[in-house]
């Protein structure tokens, strides 16, 4: 069952500190939209089963890449795409955003992601920080 839209950003905007949910919406599309270049099949499907409607257009729509980018790369491409963002800001974005994935996906499917991504996001579906420094 996917999670309604006011749950998900409600977490996002949580976990991310945002002061306002379009902050939290902002960050949500952009990490969304790079996610979804990096899932296929059944999985980016059943990802997007799992999330809001508006969401799960983001996701199955996403932004075009020529390669799957390492972690440090998504996070540089983050910030590209966040008027005002920095490599710090982005990775807080991406944890904010992607932690509240898991709780969408649930451990079976988040395993089924990570196995489609390049090492090293996993940290990215943990917990967020606990502040930025």
């Amino acid at each position: 069952m996917a999670l309604r839209r006011e749950a998900f950003l409600h977490h996002v905007t949580e976990r991310g500190e945002y002061k306002t949910a379009e902050e939290a919406e902002r960050a949500a599309r952009v990490v969304l939209a790079l996610l979804g270049a990096h899932l296929v099949g059944e999985v980016r499907d059943q990802l997007a089963s799992r999330l809001p409607d508006e969401f799960t257009l983001i996701l199955l729509n996403p932004l075009q890449s020529a390669e799957p980018l390492p972690p440090e790369r998504f996070v540089r491409a983050t910030a590209a795409w966040i008027m005002g963002a920095t490599e710090k800001t982005a990775t807080w974005d991406v944890s904010a955003v992607l932690s509240t994935v898991t709780d969408a996906a649930g451990e079976d499917l988040l395993g089924q992601i990570l196995l489609q991504l390049p090492v090293g996001y996993e940290l990215f579906f943990g917990p967020p920080p606990t502040h930025l420094t």
